[in-house]
């Protein structure tokens, strides 16, 4: 029954997405599709490109004269952070083309001022329905950190420290709650942890983030790519409202949506 709705979704995904397509490359306007769709696109896209029926679509000539003639938050349907890994090509994994992902990357997807500043501009300004936080498999980041805080780290360059160290939180977590892992066994467990830690960064430092989420106007989600095999594993979203409703909480979130 899991198996017939998952498909049911992705034929309607797909259904959508050539719709879209058509409208936009006869040059009309079409209205964004809601969070829930735009995930189900992602996921649809994601299928495609892992069974080897990609469809590469917006990437011809007349969607980049389009690009230079309209606005991206006319058409992006999707915000989404990835680590810099050559391994991770989001719009490829996605099946996406050219207006269609708002893209962040930064070695180990972490979220701190200048990423944070990059996700507000992604869902208050280009308005897209999703903000994805898309952590992966083998991360160097994440194996380096994991590496350093159970004691086998080595010097990092001075400006990769201050980079990673947002890590360091969802490492200590991740081997608090998997006491029988150790060594290189608590790294998937911290490549999860810290895309949730990814998510309370934005929380805590973005009320407009929080605004838009609690509005229902977008979603944020957490994923994980399997650079073996070009798979994303979608992670709970319930986890999401959970971490919102604890840091509306916490009196030491940001409370001030703009800059003074």
């Amino acid at each position: 029954m899991k198996k017939k709705i998952y498909k049911l979704v992705v034929t309607v995904s797909c259904l959508l997405a050539l719709v879209s397509g058509f409208a936009i490359a006869s040059g009309s306007k079409v209205a964004k599709p809601s969070p829930d769709e735009a995930i189900a696109m992602l996921k649809a896209g994601n299928e495609r490109f892992v069974t080897g029926k990609a469809t590469q679509p917006h990437t011809d000539a007349s969607r980049l004269a389009l690009a230079g003639k309209e606005d991206q938050g006319d058409h992006a349907y999707a915000t989404v952070i990835t680590c810099s890994d050559s391994r991770v090509p989001v719009e490829i994994l996605f099946d996406a083309g050219v207006m269609d992902i708002f893209v962040i990357r930064v070695a180990g997807n972490v979220l701190d001022v200048d990423e944070i500043g990059s996700v507000e501009y992604g869902l208050a300004h280009v308005n897209t329905p999703v903000f994805v936080v898309l952590g992966h498999t083998q991360c160097g980041a994440v194996t380096a950190v994991t590496n350093a805080v159970q004691g086998h780290g080595h010097p990092l360059e001075r400006n990769i420290s201050p980079l990673v160290d947002n890590i360091i939180p969802a490492v200590k977590k991740a081997i608090a709650d998997n006491p029988k892992a150790h060594g290189a066994d608590v790294i998937p467990h911290a490549i999860e942890e810290n895309i949730w830690q990814g998510i309370e960064d934005l929380f805590m430092e973005s009320p407009v983030s929080r605004d838009i989420v609690n509005s229902g106007k977008a979603k944020v989600v957490g994923a994980i790519y399997d650079v073996s095999n070009g798979k994303i594993n979608w992670l709970p979203e319930a986890k999401t409202a959970e971490i919102l409703k604890k840091v509306e909480a916490n009196p030491k979130r940001a409370m001030e949506a703009m800059a003074k």
